[in-house]
């Protein structure tokens, strides 16, 4: 014998029906926390600073990404 029963309910009705704790208050806090710590870090930091975290292993900061960019995007074409 097979039974199948379909439950039309919202998340949020199973969490309560189930018992399960509200956690949302608590991930609204860390992710207003988190977010103010990213805007706290990108604007301590410099475009070379931040592309230098970003990209630690392109030599020449900045400049050195834009070459590196070039040389790939005109390696295909023949041109210098």
């Amino acid at each position: 014998m097979k039974v199948t029963v379909d439950i039309d309910c919202t998340p949020e009705e199973a969490r309560r029906f189930l018992g399960l704790p509200d956690v949302a208050p608590l991930q609204e806090a860390m992710m207003a926390q988190m977010k103010a710590q990213m805007e706290k870090a990108a604007t301590a930091m410099d475009p070379e600073s931040f592309m230098k975290t970003l990209f630690p292993n392109v030599e020449g900061g900045l400049a050195g990404m834009q070459k590196a960019f070039w040389n790939q995007f005109t390696s295909g074409t023949g041109k210098p």
